[in-house]
């Protein structure tokens, strides 16, 4: 089982970091700069997740696996973009590969370090959508997570269920491999027919004029 769980972790690595490489490419960062990018979408979830249950120093760090995985997916995206923006909507999908195997894996991680199943699903949504939030803030972007399409949700909903399954002693692959098909196809079905959470209604008057700050 952790060898399967570390397979999973590496490929939602490398998916994470081609999103973060490939929006690198479309801002025509060099290649440090998609380098960097690559690296803080494919691990800041990962590392936060990794701070707030103790296990430290963080896999991003500790495993050279990670951040070589992090430099093979930035070099081959650098140097074969248009190759993968044949794809539709490659920054997207390869964010809802990463967002799905994150999800999982991270709940199966802090479930492995004690945490109890509520708050290991949190901290595995935490470990889905850290890194697509590290990569948009960088961009300068609103993250995903904020705008209106599910994406939170959808992670949550995927580490719900491996974080319900060990709760009620279910076999942790069927959960994990179960719990990542649920976030992905959320995610890729809310990208097509546009699901979202409500928002608030907007007034069609101006807004007042803001005041000093107190």
């Amino acid at each position: 089982m952790q060898t399967f769980i570390l397979v999973l972790d590496l490929v939602g690595t490398f998916a994470f970091a081609l999103s973060g490489a490939t929006l690198g490419v479309r801002r025509k960062l060099d290649i440090f700069g998609v380098l960097v990018l690559s690296f803080a979408a494919a691990v800041a979830g990962g590392m936060t997740r990794d701070v707030l249950i103790g296990a430290t120093p963080v896999a991003a760090i500790s495993d050279w696996r990670y951040p070589a995985t992090t430099l093979v997916a930035g070099v081959v995206t650098f140097y074969w973009a248009p190759l993968i923006e044949r794809l539709q909507y490659p920054v997207r999908m390869f964010d809802a590969m990463g967002l799905a195997l994150f999800a999982v894996t991270g709940t199966e991680k802090a479930l492995a370090h004690g945490i109890d199943p509520p708050m290991a699903a949190a901290l595995g949504m935490l470990s889905g959508i850290g890194g697509g939030i590290a990569r948009d803030v960088l961009m300068a972007r609103v993250p995903l997570v904020l705008q209106a399409e599910l994406y939170a949700v959808a992670a949550l909903a995927g580490a719900a269920v491996v974080a319900g399954g060990a709760w009620l002693h279910l076999p942790a692959v069927v959960c994990t491999v179960g719990g990542a098909l649920l976030c992905f196809g959320l995610r890729v079905m809310a990208m097509k027919y546009g699901w979202h959470l409500p928002v608030a209604l907007q007034s069609n008057e101006p807004p007042p004029p803001e005041g000093p700050l107190r």
